[in-house]
């Protein structure tokens, strides 16, 4: 599970439901299976080029918006970097 596939999948879900979309509609909308959409926000799948931009109109988003960090995603940036700062701390005072 890449970062990539997990920003895909929460932007996509966040976004959806914002729209009041549920991934039976989105996935009318663009022409696939319902369980690819599920399996996109599972961060199981990942769509082509392709699919990419047809998920981002029918979500009436640019395309580069479905990997923009949010406010949940940047909180969760934001707590990933403390505890990597925390580590970083911890190992230098160990030398």
């Amino acid at each position: 599970m890449t970062k990539l596939r997990a920003i895909l999948a929460k932007n996509m879900k966040a976004y959806r439901n914002e729209m009041g979309v549920s991934q039976l509609k989105l996935a009318d909308l663009v022409d696939t299976a319902p369980n690819y959409i599920a399996m996109i926000e599972a961060e199981k799948r990942f769509p082509t080029d392709k699919m990419l931009e047809k998920i981002a109109a029918a979500l009436q988003k640019e395309p580069f918006e479905l990997f923009s960090i949010t406010p949940v995603q940047k909180q969760w940036q934001e707590e990933v970097l403390a505890e990597l700062a925390e580590f970083i701390m911890a190992k230098l005072k160990d030398r």
